[in-house]
């Protein structure tokens, strides 16, 4: 003899709607491009990156392979920072 066994239901949060936006919370600001970033900077205004250097978002760094670049996002001890070619992940301050 047989027990037929009824299935568990697993219970997780309800996702929310695309469209709504929870309180408190920040509409996210499309993303520049690199051209919009770069444009109109003199060359000396982009410093030369050295990760032993600390950066800040907004800072234009020169890299000596990728080339101009501006710092997007910064963590304790990683920067992301655009590019021509793309975005790059970079170590700062080590």
């Amino acid at each position: 003899m047989s027990i037929k066994r009824t299935r568990q239901k697993s219970y997780s949060p309800k996702r929310q709607d695309e469209k709504t936006v929870s309180l408190g919370s920040k509409a996210a600001e499309p993303e520049k491009s690199w051209e919009a970033y770069v444009a109109g900077q003199a060359d000396d205004a982009f410093v030369p990156y050295s990760m032993k250097s600390r950066y800040e978002r907004g800072a234009l760094v020169a890299h000596p392979k990728f080339g101009k670049g501006v710092v997007t996002h910064v963590d304790d001890s990683r920067i992301d920072v655009l590019f021509a070619d793309g975005k790059k992940k970079l170590g700062h301050g080590l």
